[in-house]
């Protein structure tokens, strides 16, 4: 009786650690969404932002666009520095700025192809999500590999923003999608780890907010790279 006990509340923390890491990330993509529909579906508003008096880009555009960045080490940084408070509207203003920066692709791409592609990165999502909460096989040097895979990702898509090359967009984007979909399984495997170390209270709070950070970017990062594959550009 007592190691059915225990087993039922492990098994109830994991659903609460789970419902909650769920709440952050959706509400993460709410805020996001709808910040990049408004601004992005208004030429007035998006010139205001994002559009000098000279014709050239903003200040505020490279604002946004950085900014998440900075946070994001803030939040990863202050999880045991920082109160839930202050992580909380770290994490709000990261996703608001997120929005911002993906008002963008309204100006980009068609409608039906982003709605179209949300839901195929949905899809792709959930079911690597599921798949790296139920396999037993451990993907921890699988993770690293894609971790290392990402570095060099990133590294080429500074370089491409130079060198404006299709084909070389085209190359890192698959390599994108396969990227960020392995992510989903591993990071979805150690946040199972992470719900079975009896958290509770504060820690607990903290512990979910970050694993919905950490599926957010997984999923906005695996949406873009699937937009650029499968979006016609207007």
């Amino acid at each position: 009786m007592s190691e059915y006990n225990n087993n039922y509340y492990a098994a109830d923390a994991t659903r609460v650690f789970f419902r909650s890491v769920y709440t952050y990330m959706f509400g993460a993509l709410a805020i996001s969404g709808i910040l990049a529909y408004v601004v992005g579906t208004n030429l007035d508003y998006f010139s205001k932002l994002f559009i000098a008096a000279d014709g050239g880009i903003s200040i505020t555009f490279w604002v946004v666009i950085f900014s998440p960045l900075l946070i994001s080490i803030a939040i990863q940084w202050g999880v045991e520095r920082f109160s839930m408070g202050t992580l909380t509207l770290l994490f709000i203003a990261y996703s608001a700025l997120m929005g911002l920066s993906l008002s963008t692709i309204f100006i980009a791409f068609p409608m039906g192809d982003i709605i179209r592609t949300f839901f195929v990165s949905a899809g792709a999502f959930g079911g690597m999500a599921f798949l790296g909460y139920t396999t037993k096989v451990d993907l921890t040097k699988f993770g690293s590999l894609l971790y290392m895979l990402l570095i060099g990702m990133i590294i080429a898509s500074i370089v491409n923003m130079f060198t404006k090359s299709g084909e070389f967009d085209f190359i890192i984007s698959c390599i994108g999608v396969f990227v960020f979909t392995g992510l989903t399984a591993y990071q979805m495997q150690q946040l199972k780890a992470v719900s079975q170390q009896g958290l509770s209270g504060e820690r607990m709070q903290k512990m979910s907010l970050i694993g919905g950070l950490q599926l957010y970017i997984l999923f906005i990062n695996l949406f873009l790279s699937l937009l650029r594959l499968l979006g016609g550009r207007d």
